[in-house]
């Protein structure tokens, strides 16, 4: 296949990438890529060359790069930049990356189609275990009545799930399109995200407790599915395991599954010693108290691949039915925007069977 310009600079071609950046009187020092694709640091510098500091980096297990540049001055100074010279951009949760799609790419084809209507409502929940307050945004199919029960999603980084991942146009157009019925999803906001998130006792009684008794009158429930991505699927799965009755299903991302061996990497982290106690102590267990179905996706080139790999074992043993699935991207919220269907929809589907009268 022949190399394809994008609009701007990159040259991308079926097997990898070049990228330049002009520089015609040498202003910069240096320049290197910033991105997780599974490519090591050390190559990752661009090399300056008549005037244009460019790089090929052969393609690993991907079908698209987010990527950003670091760009040193000749004074010393460094700044991170977008590309200048491509002019496909997508937001994230840091701002916003250039990106690179391959041939293969392809949105998810619920992006150009019709939604249902659905209406927003704000809420603020107070917690004791907290002292604090959960914020959250309840978005409801028109369809529903105030008081009819049906299927709820609980989202944990909610509002940036809608905002970055079309969480909301997802299920407003599987529900409108049939393949899912009228639904339910309650936007959790973050909060104090490392804290709350990273096996924190107090945040999972806060969200099996007062969440759910706040959801409980403003969304009667017919089955509650939990679902998190990095921090959040952690979380999640926490909250299973202290209250076993409040999921009828997890839908888990790139979790943040750390085990020593695995995630050195992650020492530094100020929650890296409960986490790993926590899944350590899940990895002795015999059985789950209750086995709802999992599932996971993760992306085949980032670091959690393996303590994602891991986990889905483990909770297999436990009694899960648990499916893991292996995405073409890393972690960022295209990745987990774009495993949402199939994989979530078949969840859903399956514990609204499974429950139904």
């Amino acid at each position: 296949m022949p190399a394809i310009a994008t609009s701007a600079g990159p040259l991308v071609d079926a097997t990898g990438v070049t990228f330049r950046l002009p520089d015609e009187h040498h202003r910069l020092t240096a320049v290197r890529l910033y991105l997780r694709a599974g490519i090591p640091a050390d190559q990752l510098e661009l090399k300056f060359r008549r005037g244009t500091w460019s790089l090929r980096i052969v393609r690993t297990h991907v079908d698209r790069i987010e990527y950003l540049l670091e760009v040193q001055h000749p004074h010393g100074g460094r700044e991170t930049i977008t590309d200048p010279t491509n002019a496909l951009r997508v937001p994230g949760a840091f701002g916003d990356k250039s990106v690179i799609e391959f041939p293969e790419y392809q949105r998810p084809g619920w992006l150009e189609q019709s939604t249902v209507q659905a209406s927003l409502t704000d809420l603020a929940i107070p917690s004791s275990n907290l002292g604090s307050t959960i914020r959250a945004v309840l978005w409801t199919c028109a369809q529903l009545g105030p008081d009819e029960p049906a299927p709820l999603l609980i989202v944990h980084d909610g509002p940036e799930f809608a905002s970055l991942a079309n969480m909301t146009d997802y299920a407003g157009a599987l529900v409108e399109s049939g393949r899912l019925p009228p639904l339910r999803m309650a936007l959790l906001a973050p909060g104090d995200r490392n804290r709350w998130y990273a096996v924190n006792p107090a945040y999972a009684r806060a969200l099996t407790a007062e969440v759910v008794d706040a959801l409980n009158v403003h969304a009667p429930a017919t089955v509650r599915i939990g679902v998190g991505a990095s921090l959040g699927g952690l979380a999640m799965l926490h909250a299973h395991r202290l209250a076993p009755a409040t999921f009828d299903g997890l839908f888990l991302q790139s979790g943040s599954f750390f085990t020593p061996d695995l995630d050195g990497q992650e020492r530094r982290f100020p929650r890296f010693g409960p986490i790993i106690r926590f899944i350590g102590e899940l990895g002795q267990s015999v059985a789950s108290a209750r086995p709802v179905p999992v599932t996971m996706t993760c992306g085949n080139e980032e670091e959690n691949l393996a303590n994602n790999r891991r986990m889905a074992a483990t909770l297999a043993n436990l009694g899960h039915p648990t499916a893991l699935h292996e995405v073409r991207d890393v972690h960022n919220y295209t990745a987990w925007r774009d495993a949402l269907h199939p994989h979530l929809t078949d969840l859903i589907r399956t514990v609204v069977d499974s429950h139904a009268p």
